[in-house]
């Protein structure tokens, strides 16, 4: 299947079966390599942000533990995702990964806490600083809410609300290299706090009283 039959088919399911809102995607470079950071709440995400408007498509990286299941195999190789073994420290697929950004230019979406949190943010994980760093390109950060409701509702025939809200194009600070474990760190921080500003507070979880995260939201 092509990217773009399988953009039309989606497109057509997800505002058919849920009820759906995508906000400031403009955000969003309409061209060009760039990492959209995003939380994870189901499997769903994937393909709801697959379909940003303003994008011709956006990839993902993608658990290989779903290759076993030929559909999901089958639609993920179609959306062209970078599979990665989320049990070990897969090096390989990082690499792939900035290979893809630098060359393919692709907009590619990853979920810096490494799976799904089924509610509000866990701590991130640093791959996507390293990710970042190498392939040189901005950050968008998203904050996604609804979707782990999404399948539960449409199974009793209810279309849940989703609601994907975009951020600015940010890039991170240049490697520190007297202390790499504190700048992956407060870079980890840096993008969990700003998909974090774009979520309702039920949804902020461990870094809802982060001090950076005060500094992100509007004064009140």
């Amino acid at each position: 299947m092509k990217v773009e039959t399988l953009h039309s088919l989606i497109h057509f399911l997800v505002y058919r079966l849920f009820q759906i809102e995508y906000i400031d995607p403009h955000y969003v470079p309409p061209t060009g390599g760039c990492i959209i950071a995003t939380n994870h709440l189901s499997r769903l995400d994937i393909p709801i942000l697959f379909i940003t408007p303003g994008r011709d498509y956006i990839t993902a990286l993608a658990a290989d533990k779903y290759k076993k299941y030929f559909l999901f195999r089958w639609m993920l190789d179609a959306a062209r995702v970078v599979w990665i073994d989320r049990a070990n420290a897969d090096f390989g697929a990082m690499r792939a990964s900035v290979e893809y950004l630098r060359k393919e230019k692709v907009a590619l979406g990853i979920a810096p806490e490494g799976t799904r949190s089924k509610g509000s943010l866990i701590e991130g994980k640093p791959g996507i600083v390293l990710i970042a760093e190498k392939a040189g390109v901005p950050i968008v950060p998203v904050g996604i809410a609804g979707t782990e409701s999404g399948v539960r509702k449409m199974l009793t025939l209810r279309r849940a609300k989703i609601t994907v809200r975009y951020g600015q194009p940010f890039t991170l600070l240049p490697m520190d290299r007297s202390d790499r474990a504190g700048w992956l760190k407060n870079c980890t921080d840096e993008i969990m706090c700003r998909i974090a500003a774009l979520l309702p507070p039920i949804y902020r979880g461990f870094y809802a009283a982060h001090p950076h995260l005060k500094e992100l939201l509007p004064v009140e």
